[in-house]
């Protein structure tokens, strides 16, 4: 398939009117990160647990090297910290300092989901639920170094972006060897109780100080080479498990209403649903690259990830998975750029004044 030059120049449009965050002052002091491996930069590096891609290829066009990042470069939070204007990238919670929480953590995990269970096939893994816990440690931190008065002011200048529920359908309601979910909810009836629980810790977060939140809807994760390796396609046009599309979509039209009543319910919150630009990718951005359901590395049958130290495809950039389950570089560039388009409003006025000051009392207090 040829690439698609209108949307590549797209693409380059809207990466090219990030300029002003990065060239400047940031956008934001400080972003907060919670989701799965899509977003796990090394979180779970330290866990007993299959979901773990600290070797490599994985990080061969990443300048670290295999951090933990599932895929070859860059993921889509890297982006969007170079787009707020971030000098580095946000470190994982697993491994950050005291200071390192100024400006914001990571706290994804491969394999996590909305629900604890979820991904235990797997191993250990870090859910959202204690992935809030994990933030809340970080919240007491942020009070010893810019008192609790300093410390609420700052996160609710603060962005924060969740992604979750892939695993919840891919590694628990599709897997019934596993999980009873599918023998106790219809998919309808599931995605009601995975957005209900969604919307709790979407709150529990904003009683914690969150303002500015962006919310990943799920992208067609029937399209995964996964997904169409195991409950086929069965004949369908677009070649996926529409399956696993379809039960998204319905996840995604809770978690839009859901979004909506937090907007409406909750003072001073600003949500964002980052849904449009990611569908848009998904039918058009996919045509700028041309290998669509083959994995660039080597894979393992068992865990769909890449075989160690073997070499992967010489052209990643045609590429749009890296293994069984995880885009590459390029297709995470473009997914970000679109994406980002629906946070820009929610940062675009944010003030960052007085950063410097801050991170050098907190340094001070550090010290003393």
């Amino acid at each position: 398939m040829a690439s698609n030059p209108v949307w590549v120049a797209a693409a380059l449009m809207v990466v090219a009117g990030f300029s002003s965050f990065a060239a400047g002052e940031k956008a934001v002091p400080c972003y907060f990160i919670f989701g799965d491996s899509l977003a796990d930069n090394g979180n779970n590096n330290w866990l007993q647990t299959v979901a773990k891609v600290d070797y490599s290829p994985y990080g061969v066009d990443f300048r670290r090297g295999a951090t933990g990042r599932f895929t070859n470069g860059r993921n889509i939070v890297d982006f969007f910290a170079e787009y707020l204007g971030f000098e580095n990238y946000i470190p994982p919670f697993a491994t950050a300092t005291i200071i390192d929480t100024l400006s914001g953590l990571n706290y994804g995990s491969g394999s996590a989901g909305i629900l604890d269970e979820t991904g235990a096939q797997l191993g250990q893994r870090i859910p959202l639920d204690v992935q809030l816990d994990n933030h809340l440690i970080s919240v007491s931190r942020l009070a010893l170094l810019l008192g609790a008065g300093g410390a609420y002011t700052r996160l609710g200048q603060c962005l924060y972006t969740l992604g979750l529920g892939n695993n919840d359908f891919l590694n628990n309601y599709f897997r019934p060897e596993f999980y009873p979910s599918s023998r106790i909810y219809t998919v309808e009836q599931f995605a009601v109780v995975l957005a209900n629980r969604y919307k709790e810790q979407l709150q529990r977060l904003y009683v914690a100080g969150a303002r500015k939140i962006g919310v990943f809807a799920l992208g067609q994760i029937g399209c995964v080479p996964f997904a169409i390796r195991r409950y086929g396609t069965n004949g369908s046009a677009s070649g996926c498990a529409e399956a696993l599309n379809d039960a998204a979509v319905l996840f995604n039209v809770q978690l839009k209403s859901a979004i909506d009543q937090l907007q409406a319910t909750l003072p001073g919150a600003q949500f964002v649903y980052i849904g449009s630009g990611s569908d848009m990718l998904m039918t058009s951005g996919l045509k700028a690259l041309e290998v669509l359901d083959s994995p660039c590395c080597t894979v393992e049958a068992e865990s769909g990830q890449c075989v160690p130290d073997q070499p992967s495809c010489p052209d990643r950039s045609r590429y749009v998975f890296w293994d069984w389950f995880h885009p590459t570089e390029a297709l995470n560039s473009l997914t970000a750029a679109a994406a980002f388009e629906a946070v820009r409003p929610i940062v675009a006025h944010s003030s960052s004044v007085g950063e410097r000051s801050m991170i050098r009392l907190a340094a001070a207090v550090q010290a003393s």
